[in-house]
């Protein structure tokens, strides 16, 4: 059995990973800590759990074996490292941190504490994407010459979201950070190692941080990648492009269509595959099956602090109006 502390209600997705691991059944949700007491002590009492009002105390407690990493992005390096240091092992909300330095500190306690850690990539779990990785590593597309993601949504013109989403301090950014985490992490599976970045931020609804948002990604391998998001935009169909030398990708939402010069076909033109990979479990399951039986852990560290470090320099490249190169 795998017993589990929740580490905060803050991000939205905090109550889906309660009832994954709830209804994992080998995983047991021992303890609730949030940065807001009333908040955590009404979830604990949902969950059947305990709750914690100081971390360190929650973190002391030898019926932890791992913790989920819920709190506020801007909270995230300093809950981490106190998990690792205390022997926990981390699954953790994306993004990893705000920096690339939060995230060298929390690479360095994790390493020390020789604790396993796993980041929220649930796009990389999914049929659509894994065939368009496979595409790209079995050179079907040719040499990639653009990638284009959308990920988009209503949240801030219907205000679904909570209101402190929306509080820079709190979550880091808007738009990019949070629901633009998705294609950023994807482009750099997808094409590797960044060269420079520029980003195009907007405000529709005029709230405190973008609701709207583009950024333009060179690689070193020259490929290019337009990343877009949004949460003002009406049941945007969730795009993924890929245009290659000798082949081209086009996903949107369900639809997946495929044309290449070294596809051996009876003839030539655009097709939709019929077999698509495997979904895999998600991120959350993963981490706890690896943990119980001892499997190789998904989405790391080095996975992480990539994410970071575009998403670093996306706001760099917004805030000085100006092209950001990455070393």
């Amino acid at each position: 059995m795998l017993n589990v502390a929740m580490l905060s209600k803050w991000h939205v997705h905090a109550a889906d990973y309660a009832r994954k691991l709830q209804s994992h059944g080998n995983v047991k949700l021992t303890a609730v800590w949030d940065e807001q007491p009333e908040r955590g002590s009404e979830w604990a009492a949902q969950l059947g759990a305990d709750f914690e009002a100081d971390l360190d105390t929650l973190l002391r407690r030898e019926d932890i074996d791992g913790v989920v990493v819920d709190a506020p992005t801007s909270m995230h390096a300093d809950v981490m490292v106190a998990a690792a240091e205390a022997g926990k092992h981390i699954f953790t909300e994306k993004a990893m941190a705000l920096t690339v330095e939060e995230c060298d500190r929390i690479s360095a306690a994790v390493r020390k504490a020789g604790v396993k850690f796993c980041i929220s990539f649930p796009a990389r779990t999914r049929p659509h994407q894994l065939f368009a990785k496979q595409l790209i590593d079995d050179q079907t597309l040719g040499d990639v010459t653009l990638l284009r993601i959308r990920n988009g949504h209503d949240g801030a013109l219907n205000n679904w979201l909570p209101e402190y989403w929306y509080d820079e301090k709190q979550a880091g950014g808007g738009a990019m950070m949070d629901l633009g985490c998705h294609p950023m992490y994807l482009a750099s599976w997808m094409l590797g190692k960044p060269k420079r970045i520029t980003s195009m931020f907007h405000y529709f609804t005029n709230r405190a941080v973008e609701d709207n948002a583009q950024c333009s990604i060179e690689f070193v391998n020259n490929a290019v990648a337009l990343v877009e998001t949004s949460l003002v935009t009406y049941r945007t169909p969730s795009a993924l492009e890929i245009y290659g030398t000798e082949g081209t990708l086009m996903i949107s939402d369900d639809s997946v269509r495929v044309i290449s010069k070294k596809l051996d076909l009876p003839f030539n033109g655009w097709i939709s595959p019929t077999q698509l990979p495997k979904e895999q479990p998600l991120p959350i399951i993963q981490w706890a099956d690896a943990l119980l039986d001892d499997k190789p852990m998904p989405f790391g560290l080095e996975d992480g602090t990539k994410l970071t470090e575009l998403l670093e320099a996306a706001y760099i490249a917004h805030k000085e109006n100006r092209t950001v190169e990455f070393k």
